[in-house]
């Protein structure tokens, strides 16, 4: 099992924290929030760790990681951060982790068990933590819904009211090489336009409107944040 931290964008949210450095390079609780996902990843059961780069990579040569780059980082999105690691994800089963996510290892742990070829992980819990977060939790939220079988039905649209949200996906999934070459086919039926910017979320919501593609979801209890703000760092810590 591989694990790959998509780690391309620059956080312009995080106004001046992202001066000198990648989002996942700031500090949480004394190092850097990558190498809680690093430790995570490794106690989960992950072997070997590639980073997908992009805003100034060279701040990453210091891990001993493989590296994959996307050197088109300010005009595209994470889908095709996802996309330069085509050379593992052709090969080998990864476990795909956002950049800006802390979680524990557990997390890791029920991905790396799951049977399904493509599964990933959500809260059900999501509104407890959006609401520590955000003034307005519905703004920032996506739809998300499952059937009785786990298998995702929705996600990435604009909800109306909380009863159509049954979680929020974490930002981490993973991936076998027979649904990644599923997932190829289908980028390449998306206009190039929309497909250098297409959000994960946008991307899940296309495939699972494909034909038999399942993408198993799984609840996740455990402790988990994301970082898209200054603030998220000051919340996180108090």
């Amino acid at each position: 099992m591989k694990g790959i931290i998509l780690a391309a964008g620059r956080g312009s949210r995080m106004l001046s924290l992202t001066n000198d450095k990648p989002k996942c390079l700031n500090e949480l609780n004394g190092k850097p929030l990558l190498e809680w996902q690093l430790e995570a990843l490794k106690k989960g059961g992950v072997s070997d760790f590639a980073i997908v780069t992009g805003y100034k990579n060279e701040k990453f040569l210091n891990y001993e990681t493989t590296k994959f780059h996307n050197k088109n980082w300010e005009k595209t999105n994470m889908v095709k951060s996802l996309e330069c690691a085509d050379k593992w994800l052709s090969r080998f089963e990864c476990i795909i982790s956002y950049s800006d996510i802390f979680y524990e290892s557990t997390a890791i742990e029920i991905l790396v068990n799951s049977p399904a070829s493509m599964a990933i992980t959500y809260d059900p819990n999501w509104l407890e933590l959006w609401e520590k977060r955000f003034n307005f939790p519905l703004m920032d939220a996506e739809t998300f819904t499952i059937d009785e079988s786990s298998f995702l039905t929705e996600i990435g649209n604009k909800p109306d009211i909380n009863s159509t949200i049954m979680g929020q996906y974490m930002g981490l999934l993973k991936i076998s090489p027979s649904v990644w070459k599923v997932m190829k086919s289908v980028l390449k039926q998306i206009p190039k336009q929309e497909h250098d910017i297409l959000q994960m979320t946008h991307f899940l919501q296309k495939l699972i409107m494909s034909d038999n593609f399942k993408i198993n979801a799984i609840p996740y209890y455990g402790k988990w944040w994301e970082f898209d703000s200054e603030n998220d760092f000051i919340k996180f810590e108090n």
